[in-house]
């Protein structure tokens, strides 16, 4: 089992969007994002999901080349979708 609170792993990532692609699509997601923001309960669903049921609190890194650091898993998450890199991993 993966310790809540980390990001899927990419097996479990190919699983989260291939859920997404069949009901929501990724872009709809965010969509629903930019919409009603990181409170709305199936974005936090959403959000739950990917990081094994907890939403990460605090500043968040990535791997992302120029950047690798976030104030929190919401701008870490709009960031993925304004550049539509929905695989960036935390």
């Amino acid at each position: 089992a993966q310790q809540a609170g980390t990001p899927l792993s990419n097996q479990e990532y190919r699983q989260f969007f291939k859920f997404l692609r069949i009901t929501l699509q990724a872009s709809t997601a965010c969509h629903l994002r930019e919409l009603y923001g990181c409170q709305n309960s199936l974005v936090q669903t959403l959000d739950k999901y990917e990081n094994h049921g907890v939403i990460p609190q605090g500043p968040v890194c990535s791997e992302t080349p120029g950047h690798p650091f976030f104030p929190n898993f919401c701008t870490f998450s709009f960031y993925r979708c304004i550049k539509k890199k929905y695989f960036l991993k935390v």
